[in-house]
């Protein structure tokens, strides 16, 4: 079978392209899968890194607001759509697949005028533009919950699959709890409140969570935070300056990056971070209650939208990012941290949203269009 996948831009679009493309090299070790991106994405990095080709094209976002450079961008993009044609044309795709964004456009738009089988798959809860602009041409719509399908005009060909991740629930004993945090200089006799912003950090998340930690306000509680690697030094340093060494502050373990995230996740207690599709679909899998620090958007809020499926089922809680502070974050953990019958109950229910073995789903759906 031949493959042609596109994706650009961030993890949340290439990440979970990737697990598919790895499920069919899996099953059809003969397949040829080509990926097609920008020359300024993640993609550059993560699509060779995983044995993949990339073919690179010009295309860009496009933004609400008119200008010169925008309407340059879209005549950019929609001019690529000869260069996708030229190598469909060479290439003979059999499947075309896309994990939504900008560069969707362009290859979809040949796609589907080329008669090609098409799957968009799209992870967030409220679909994006490209997602809408083709749900009704495309084969099939796979999507990560089911408050992106209410949310598609059109849903004849959408299927929920989840959203594929590494991240599973585990059946962790308490001896290995107690390694897993013995690992880092932590214990299970406080509560575990895991703190990140993505592999890149989220400043507003860091300054409150410094603050509450300068206050000395978790000592109910213990701390495991991930600062990201560009502002580690920088948080670090603000505490130097305050006289404190990080590697003597009690009840705290302040990283740059978790590399056993599926390991912290699954001993943690309580979970504070970003609300980005992956996240979101990784605290439902191993069922964790969590408080959202939406990333705001200019563009569209497709995070706080994420947060709220959470939410609004009494899974989650939500602070704004204009809102957050060292003060409201600390009630908000006093209160959850200090009921172990509520933090159970939206563990529970934020693991009925979990769709497990996605990759499996959605390798069958492609199947059952390729058949």
């Amino acid at each position: 079978m031949k493959v042609v996948v596109s994706a650009a831009g961030t993890g949340g679009h290439i990440n979970p392209a990737i697990a598919i493309a790895n499920k069919i090299r899996k099953e059809e070790p003969g397949s040829e899968i080509v990926f097609i991106g920008t020359n300024r994405g993640l993609e550059n990095d993560l699509v060779p890194r995983a044995g993949y080709s990339l073919k690179t094209i010009e295309a860009y976002g496009f933004q609400k607001e008119i200008s010169i450079k925008n309407l340059k961008n879209i005549i950019r993009t929609f001019k690529s759509s000869k260069d996708v044609r030229e190598f469909f044309e060479e290439f003979k795709p059999d499947l075309v697949i896309g994990t939504g964004g900008y560069i969707c456009v362009p290859v979809f738009k040949v796609a589907t005028k080329m008669g090609i089988p098409t799957v968009l798959h799209e992870s967030n809860s409220y679909p994006g533009r490209s997602v809408k602009m083709f749900s009704k041409k495309v084969t099939r719509v796979l999507v990560g919950f089911e408050d992106t399908k209410n949310n598609l005009e059109y849903k004849d060909n959408v299927v929920v699959t989840g959203t594929p991740t590494k991240v599973k629930k585990l059946n962790i004993t308490y001896t290995e709890k107690n390694r897993i945090l013995g690992n880092i200089g932590m214990n299970s006799d406080l509560p575990v409140v895991l703190v990140f912003g993505g592999s890149q950090g989220a400043q507003k998340i860091n300054e409150s969570v410094f603050d509450l930690i300068k206050n000395g306000l978790n000592k109910k509680y213990q701390i495991v935070w991930a600062t990201g690697p560009k502002q580690f030094d920088i948080i670090k340093n603000d505490f130097e300056n305050i006289g404190i060494n990080i590697n003597n502050l009690k009840n705290t373990k302040i990283l740059p990056y978790i590399y056993n995230m599926d390991e912290m996740l699954n001993v943690s207690d309580l979970v504070i971070c970003r609300s980005g599709a992956m996240t979101v679909t990784e605290i439902s899998i191993v069922g964790k209650p969590a408080i959202f620090i939406p990333l705001p958007s200019k563009m569209a809020n497709r995070q706080e939208d994420n947060a709220l499926v959470l939410k609004n089922i009494n899974a989650a809680e939500m602070i704004l990012n204009d809102r957050v502070n060292y003060q409201n974050l600390s009630e908000m953990i006093d209160k959850l941290i200090g009921d172990k019958v509520l933090l159970n109950e939206m563990g529970k229910n934020a693991e009925k949203l979990a769709v497990n073995d996605a990759q499996e789903k959605i390798y069958q759906e492609i199947k059952k269009i390729m058949s």
